[in-house]
């Protein structure tokens, strides 16, 4: 099993979007059974009293627009133990990066990604929490998902 955990700052916009669309992808290609994906956050903000807030409504909508539900889904904080439990662990920018090295220590296993080297533009994907671009982040981050599925066809493991 492919265990993946996709991590942004809040777990509330990007990388739930990243789980949901993840998670449809390998459905459509029969392979659901190959992976358990997951998201988190570097952040505390989105959890309050050990809950964590729901998708922004943004969020929920545009991946409801493309058929994807992401019903249920309550921000988490990512944890020291992330790291033995996930074999990927996909942040969606620099800062992000930063944070999960700064929370998971050293990346002696090289585990961690940036979810955009899985594309040939590379870079960061942004915060629509700020810019509002959820159609555009819901089509970055499709596109690092389709790459990703794809450097793991490359390699054999799925």
């Amino acid at each position: 099993m492919i265990k993946v955990l996709f991590i942004c700052h809040g777990n509330i916009c990007r990388s739930p979007m990243a789980e949901f669309i993840m998670k449809d992808l390998v459905k459509k290609e029969g392979l659901e059974d190959w992976f358990l994906i997951e998201s988190a956050a570097t952040s505390s903000e989105e959890v309050w009293r050990g809950v964590g807030n729901p998708v922004y409504p943004p969020a929920r909508q545009e991946l409801a627009r493309h058929g994807i539900s992401c019903e249920g889904k309550r921000a988490r904080v990512l944890v020291k133990e992330d790291y033995e439990k996930y074999d990927y662990l996909i942040g969606m920018e620099r800062y992000n990066i930063r944070n999960m090295n700064r929370i998971l220590g050293q990346d002696y296993a090289e585990k961690i990604y940036k979810m955009m080297s899985f594309t040939k533009e590379g870079g960061d994907i942004a915060d629509p929490w700020y810019s509002g671009d959820f159609e555009g982040v819901y089509k970055q981050i499709e596109r690092g998902c389709k790459g990703f599925l794809e450097y793991l066809r490359r390699n054999k493991e799925c």
